[in-house]
């Protein structure tokens, strides 16, 4: 069953809003630090579905990233001649290919996870501990809600 980009609850949309405005205010401000990190954003998905999968065959990563297996194959390609993946040929099958990370891809990785920290740091250094319970709080909210989702989310993939 197909899922509606809007929701009916107008809580849900105000709180979506409010999502985007704060998302744009943070590309704007370190853009800058998000640059420095060499990869486009269709690269870095590409980069992020491996590591948190593990490996993956070519169409397992064309239907993940919802693109055709000549689009994930040339995205793997590249990665792979900067040193962000490997790729392995099946011996018994030379057409099934194998994707994994490698210990480089996985530090370039880390190294984007630890710029995010540091601004979401910097930000939260900014806000009293009052509002700082709220927010930890719907952190938290937000992650229970994850896990009630996440069968949901499988099933649909």
């Amino acid at each position: 069953m197909a899922r509606s980009n809007q929701s009916t609850r107008p809580r849900v949309e105000q709180a979506l809003t409010a999502y985007q405005a704060f998302e744009s205010r943070l590309m704007a401000v370190h853009a800058p630090e998000f640059t420095a990190v060499d990869l486009t954003m269709a690269q870095a998905k590409l980069l992020y579905v491996v590591t948190a999968t593990g490996d993956l065959s070519m169409s397992e990563i064309a239907q993940r990233l919802g693109v055709t297996i000549s689009t994930a194959s040339g995205a793997v390609d590249h990665l792979v001649s900067i040193g962000l993946l490997n790729r392995i040929d099946d011996p018994a099958n030379r057409r099934q290919v194998q994707v994994s990370v490698t210990p480089f891809g996985r530090q370039t990785l880390e190294a984007t996870r630890e710029l995010n920290i540091r601004q979401l740091r910097a930000l939260l250094d900014l806000i009293g501990d009052a509002d700082l319970e709220v927010v930890e709080r719907a952190i938290r909210i937000l992650t229970d809600a994850i896990s009630i989702a996440e069968p949901t989310t499988r099933s649909n993939s």
